[in-house]
């Protein structure tokens, strides 16, 4: 077996509309609708589909749960604007701003901080 990508994850949250406000105003991924009214966010080649708690589609997770999501994303945008953004949206930033990870690839300068439902968001660019 060989895996080329990630094609989509789903995120298990409180409110889809609330979600999508969040993704779309902070991050700038696009809304789409799908199937039966679906939600989900598309970015780049990928997309997060959403379920909304109690209302999961099937089949799902063995235990869905809110805010348990670690998500690191690779931004075009430098981090430093993207730290800027989010102080002037008043979104806390972990970590006390800026700092240096690694990523799949080789190292990586990121923002930490959360979603609406609590799960960590690392927004990251190559060094």
């Amino acid at each position: 077996m060989i895996i080329n990508r990630l094609d989509h994850l789903v995120l298990t949250v409180k409110s889809v509309a609330a979600t999508c406000h969040f993704y779309e105003t902070v991050l700038g991924m696009e809304v789409v609708t799908f199937g039966a009214n679906r939600k989900a966010l598309r970015f780049g080649q990928q997309k997060i589909n959403l379920h909304e708690k109690g209302h999961e589609i099937d089949p799902k997770a063995l235990t869905p749960v809110m805010g348990s999501a670690d998500l690191c994303f690779i931004a075009d945008t430098d981090v430093a604007e993207i730290l800027s953004t989010l102080q002037a949206l008043k979104i806390t930033v972990l970590e006390g701003g800026i700092v240096q990870r690694t990523g799949a690839t080789g190292p990586i300068r990121s923002v930490y901080f959360r979603d609406p439902d609590g799960n960590l968001l690392e927004v990251s660019n190559y060094i």
